[in-house]
């Protein structure tokens, strides 16, 4: 992977320079929450699959840097949101934002990155992008809803999770190589195919993701092992579990995840044989198919440096530990 691993080395320091300017421009309390999530790590792996699927597509406008960080605002708005609904204490490995600054800065500090975001993209004067974000924004706040209503309701039921993950994760990854190949190109064909790599991609990211919370240590991950169980979040990993079990014994677990019942030494348990059972390394299986068709739908790519980068990020995402 040294080809990816020198083209972020190479834009990450832009990245995070127009980052931080952003951020410093942003307003008292606002300023310093936005800060809190936005500058305080992550892989930045959503400017880059912008910036490099719009460059892979022959892009001639030389700023990305305001379509690629709107994608990245994007994603922190979502963080914002998401710790205040699931009462997340964690935010990679930080006390989460809501319990620092309050929830109504929060989710304010969210909704202006989500503006902002906008207004970053709005300012390339394509109405494709702006139909984008305003697309990614919808399917993210979608998943997020369907997602909490299937807190009262868990039940085995893979289309249902597939829907979640589709809407929570990877439609905003779809959109952000959506955005770069509209920089690049007014060719449908060529959105598709930035769109079919992005969608497999996100896809694959959530089932590491989903998989790295049963058998993931806190200090990598920044987050508490077992967070998706805790909440009562049903995901592949657990499907897989309630599956193998007998009728009553999935009806007990569902209804204790339903009446949030389960014990601290249940719960340990469960991680324990989702691991031993290898359903944590079965969603890394599933996670590898939609890599594959993630790496199919780069056929349409000229060969370059940006196509072997875009590749190399779906085998980081598959590979990944943290």
């Amino acid at each position: 992977m040294i080809e990816l691993k020198t083209y972020f080395s190479k834009e990450l320091p832009g990245i995070n320079r127009f980052l931080e300017s952003e951020t410093a421009k942003l307003d008292g309390l606002v300023q310093q929450v936005a800060a809190h999530v936005l500058l305080g790590g992550g892989k930045r792996i959503r400017p880059i699959l912008t910036m490099a699927t719009a460059r892979a597509l022959g892009c001639a406008e030389t700023n990305l840097l305001p379509m690629a960080c709107a994608l990245e605002m994007l994603h922190t708005a979502t963080l914002l949101h998401d710790d205040v609904l699931d009462g997340a204490e964690l935010r990679r490995g930080t006390r989460a934002a809501h319990l620092k600054f309050g929830v109504n800065e929060t989710i304010l500090s969210g909704d202006v990155l989500l503006a902002l975001a906008n207004q970053l993209g709005a300012s390339y004067g394509k109405a494709r992008i702006s139909w984008l974000l305003a697309e990614g924004i919808m399917a993210t706040a979608t998943g997020e809803v369907m997602e909490i209503a299937t807190l009262g309701t868990p039940e085995v039921d893979r289309q249902t999770y597939l829907d979640i993950i589709i809407g929570k994760t990877a439609k905003l990854i779809e959109t952000a190589c959506c955005c770069g190949a509209v920089l690049a190109t007014d060719d449908p064909a060529a959105e598709d195919a930035a769109g079919a790599f992005g969608l497999n991609l996100g896809i694959a990211f959530q089932l590491v993701d989903d998989a790295l919370d049963y058998v993931s240590r806190t200090e990598n991950t920044g987050k508490a092992v077992g967070g998706d169980l805790r909440e009562g979040k049903v995901t592949l990993p657990l499907i897989l579990l309630l599956e193998q079990m007998d009728g009553s014994e999935a009806a007990s677990l569902l209804a204790k995840l339903r009446e949030s019942t389960l014990t601290d030494q249940e719960i340990n348990s469960i991680l324990a044989t989702v691991d031993e059972k290898g359903y944590a390394a079965a969603t890394r299986q599933e996670a590898a198919d939609y890599i594959l068709k993630a790496k199919t739908a780069l056929a349409f790519f000229p060969d370059g440096l940006e196509k072997n980068v875009l590749e190399q990020a779906a085998d980081f995402v598959l590979a990944r530990e943290k």
